[in-house]
């Protein structure tokens, strides 16, 4: 007689920041993946909520103002119970216009890139990171243009600046959970097709999402 075997689990992830653009085409990648997505919107009615109505079997939706600290711990509290195999964090905005310099972008509109790219993505880290379980992974979405090396013709200051210091904080978070048996992504996705992106860029969704996807799961399981 053989002994049944139980369903394998069904694999989760919480993606911060998925009401547009690249969040959002990685919750509806993982939920056609067979994968239960948890994501989080700043506000109602988002491509986000329509994927939820269709598939509510495999997507819950949450209203989350990144840069708001108490909306962050209220989070973590009422998902307090809960473990996912993958915590990712997508935050980014650019300032409005992209080739002022240091000595030119106002220090209102420097700050709130600052806040929203820097301290709410490693403030969503610090607090929900936690729910990552053993094997699992935590990453964030930074860019090329926080890279040093490569910044040769100047531009966008404000922009890279804020990519380049959540890097240096990732990089410190990740020091500092060295033997926390989860492993640690900073995601570069390369120049995409979206409203930030700008359609100059030679990158479709359709083409980078997969990519991305792919390398998040099989990070899982990377520390032992």
């Amino acid at each position: 007689m053989s002994t049944p075997t139980s369903a394998p689990s069904v694999r989760s992830i919480l993606i911060i920041g998925a009401s547009r653009g690249l969040g959002y085409a990685m919750a509806k990648e993982f939920v056609e993946r067979g994968w239960r997505v948890f994501g989080t919107v700043r506000a109602p009615g988002t491509p986000l909520h329509t994927l939820a109505a269709e598939r509510r079997d495999m997507l819950e939706i949450a209203v989350l103002d990144m840069t708001d600290r108490e909306q962050i711990l209220a989070l973590r509290g009422h998902l307090s119970g809960r473990r996912f195999d993958i915590v990712f964090v997508n935050g980014g905005i650019a300032n409005h216009s992209p080739g002022d310099t240091m000595a030119e972008v106002s220090t209102e509109e420097f700050v709130q890139v600052m806040i929203t790219n820097v301290l709410g993505v490693m403030r969503a880290v610090e607090a929900l990171g936690v729910l990552a379980g053993p094997g699992g992974v935590i990453g964030v979405m930074s860019s090329g243009q926080g890279s040093i090396t490569n910044n040769t013709n100047g531009t966008n200051d404000i922009y890279r600046a804020s990519k380049t210091a959540l890097n240096q904080s990732m990089s410190s978070y990740a020091g500092r959970h060295a033997d926390g048996g989860r492993a640690f992504v900073l995601m570069a996705p390369g120049w995409i097709r979206t409203e930030m992106g700008g359609s100059k860029a030679p990158f479709g969704v359709e083409e980078a999402i997969p990519q991305i996807v792919d390398v998040l799961v099989a990070q899982q399981g990377a520390v032992g």
